[in-house]
């Protein structure tokens, strides 16, 4: 009987608030040897709420700044699209780092994981350098150029020098809450983001309207919340990291640059940022697209893109767990188990999202109207909601795919699949159905659907053929 179908010994003998007790607090099983069910349970269950805090606060500040108006609500649409080239850079290098930890960890060798962490935190500063000076510098220029409206130009712009600025800790809040993950400590990251995005939804109503002896700072204030909350979440990573968990420590010997495991992870993360280069990039032409129809299109894109993140970050949380136990389970020799973790996840993530497609088809403008009093606004993004939800279950399959390959440390493969679907499908299709067809805003969201609809099929039909289970990382 192989691994991925040994029967689990506690069945019915724990109670479930044990095993979430378990989960929330961090344990130091083996999710290479433990049953795979529980594997998933005790890995997936705090990277869900992980991500779901995270999503909580997405959709709290993007509510406190529609309050300020559609011009404010684009000004962060505009910031985001570049931002998103960032997160680009941190999650591609993020991928590296899970699925190196998570092999090394798979292999039982925790001082090589600890070293990875510690030239992957290097790595993380030195890429910020380069956003930052551009935010600070140029972030009238950079909004000029995506097509910002005057009020941006003349009074949003201090969003974005803030948020790029101060990127560094956006950098390291992906990459240390990743070696935690590679690590298989999911309680640990989730615990640093419920710190960091508790204290931005605290701050950010006080710095956006002012209370008492603090001023308001209007959209800018959203920004200082948000560098405050994730600087403090990056202070909280370092001393989880150098106090050490139950799979990971890093030691003050650690503290050295190791060539050889530096030039690793920036190989693997290649791919990682190359894909989401691609996709990140295809989501800039897209708004560039919406920014030429109107910003309420912008405006409108922008909160049900929030929405969206907000009630799809538990399905992240459950790819995430696969990614672990990709990485893990081929590290200790188990490709099957590893196959298998991601096909039953991948049947938590459809179940899930059929859910919400139901919610997104029936409520699209109630979900809208949290956000925005502007009727075209409330329009636009209850259109795209409704559109969405005719893609979602397949969606949930492409990101556990996905996740599988990066686990795995093929990073490459889903970049190309990226590049033929988002660069040569999506913004091409999306441009001829907006502009070439005059469908508006509509033709962009339908241009979407076919294009993701589309990825999702192929990249789960490539999975199954099992060529990652021999990647090398």
């Amino acid at each position: 009987m192989s691994a991925a179908s040994t029967p689990d010994p506690s069945a019915g003998r724990r109670p479930l608030w044990a095993e979430l007790s378990d989960a929330i607090r961090g344990t130091g099983a083996d999710y290479t040897k433990i049953p795979l069910r529980r594997a998933v349970f005790l890995l997936a269950v705090p990277m869900v709420l992980e991500l779901v805090l995270e999503s909580t606060f997405a959709v709290v500040d993007i509510y406190f700044v529609g309050k300020l108006g559609s011009s404010a609500v684009a000004t962060v649409g505009l910031t985001e699209t570049l931002l998103f080239l960032l997160y680009a850079i941190g999650i591609g290098l993020a991928m590296a780092v899970t699925a190196v930890v998570a092999r090394r960890t798979g292999e039982g060798k925790p001082e090589e994981a600890a070293v990875t962490a510690v030239q992957a935190i290097w790595i993380a500063l030195l890429a910020s350098v380069p956003f930052s000076v551009a935010g600070i510098l140029y972030a009238q220029d950079l909004l000029r150029l995506l097509g910002a409206d005057a009020w941006t130009l003349h009074e949003g712009y201090p969003y974005m020098q803030w948020a790029l600025g101060s990127n560094a800790v956006i950098m390291l809040l992906f990459t240390i809450n990743a070696v935690f993950r590679g690590a298989g400590d999911a309680a640990a990251a989730m615990r640093v983001l419920w710190f960091a995005n508790g204290l931005n939804i605290v701050l950010d109503p006080v710095l956006i309207f002012g209370f008492g002896p603090v001023p308001a700072l209007g959209v800018e204030g959203a920004a200082i919340a948000t560098t405050i909350g994730r600087g403090a979440g990056v202070l909280l990573q370092l001393w989880i990291l150098f106090r050490g968990g139950p799979h990971l420590r890093v030691r003050r010997s650690e503290l050295v640059w190791h060539g050889a495991i530096f030039r690793n992870i920036v190989r693997t993360s290649l791919g990682g940022v190359g894909q989401m280069i691609v996709a990140m990039t295809s989501w800039i032409f897209l708004m560039r697209i919406l920014a030429d129809i109107g910003s309420q299109a912008v405006a409108g894109a922008t909160i049900a893109v929030r929405i969206m993140m907000f009630t799809m970050m538990p399905a992240w949380g459950m790819s995430n767990a696969a990614a672990t136990l990709v990485g893990q389970n081929l590290g200790a020799g188990q490709p099957a188990r590893a196959e298998a973790s991601v096909w039953r996840i991948g049947a938590y993530n459809m179940v899930f999202l059929l859910g919400v497609s139901v919610i997104f088809f029936a409520l699209p403008r109630e979900f809208m109207g949290i956000f925005s009093d502007d009727p075209a606004v409330v329009a636009i993004g209850a259109e795209w909601l409704r559109i969405l939800s005719y893609s979602l279950f397949v969606y949930g399959w492409w990101m556990v795919a996905v996740q599988a390959f990066n686990g795995a440390g093929d990073t490459v493969t889903p970049t190309w699949i990226n590049l033929v679907f988002f660069w040569l499908i999506q913004i091409p299709l999306s441009w001829l159905l907006a502009i070439g067809f005059g469908w508006q805003h509509s033709g962009v969201f339908w241009g979407v659907f076919v294009s993701e609809t589309a990825v999702g099929l192929f990249t789960l039909w490539l999975f199954s053929r099992g060529g990652w289970k021999t990647a090398q990382v």
